[in-house]
């Protein structure tokens, strides 16, 4: 999409290590797919999650084997569901302190924090910046650019409601990672796009990831028993 490195103007996606990496996957993958350029940061912590979810090792020394293994699984497990190209992508070390989005003078559109845990929140609501991920995000709101928050938690205590209330005052949109039923899921992975689409939505990324709202009572139950197909404006 951009012709050169001075005009890449990525989305900074920040995994963090709640349970949800397939949330991570469809958002990451809708982000190429729309054309646009991705900044990864995956935490030490969400290595762990990730492990055990799909039993994939992210290693910064093999960072694109592994994503590419990561981003073609389905939500479901099956490997291989996907085809992804990783053209766009550019990796970041969470432990580098020093690297590009840790400063406001990097161009970026904004970031996407998914999933968000209970400590990431906390952390960043804090400006705690321990990690290149919390660091990149307080360096978002700071820049007054775009800071989704996809938190996945339950249940949350006062202390994360608090922490949560902190970043919306501050210009972030929480979007909790809470499938909706009325696009007439079938499947793990439309469960799973349902909350990616919405992150998306609330960065103002285009996608085609879950059919919409359109005031048709019963449209999701035609869609799950076969009486229709799933749209997308």
């Amino acid at each position: 999409m951009n012709a050169g490195e001075s005009q890449r103007t990525p989305w900074i996606v920040g995994v963090s290590g709640a349970s949800g990496t397939p949330y991570a996957a469809a958002v990451l993958r809708a982000l190429l797919a729309a054309g646009e350029s991705v900044d990864l940061v995956v935490s030490r912590a969400s290595r762990l999650t990730l492990l055990d979810e799909t039993g994939i090792s992210y290693r910064d020394a093999h960072w694109r084997d592994d994503l590419r293994r990561w981003l073609s699984r389905g939500a479901d497990g099956t490997p291989d569901a996907f085809d992804v190209d990783l053209a766009g992508v550019r990796h970041w070390s969470a432990g580098d302190l020093a690297a590009g989005p840790s400063s406001g003078s990097y161009p970026a559109q904004g970031m996407i924090i998914v999933p968000a845990s209970t400590a990431c929140v906390a952390g960043v609501a804090l400006g705690l910046s321990k990690d290149l991920l919390q660091r990149a995000a307080s360096v978002t709101l700071k820049e007054r650019r775009t800071l989704v928050v996809a938190v996945r938690e339950t249940p949350l205590d006062g202390r994360t409601l608090r922490h949560l209330v902190t970043l919306d005052d501050a210009g972030a949109a929480v979007v909790p990672a809470s499938p909706a039923f009325y696009a007439g899921a079938t499947h793990i992975q439309d469960l799973v796009d349902f909350v990616a689409g919405r992150v998306l939505d609330a960065a103002g990324v285009e996608h085609r990831l879950y059919r919409r709202w359109k005031g048709d009572l019963g449209g999701g139950s035609r869609t799950a028993t076969g009486g229709g197909a799933p749209t997308a404006d």
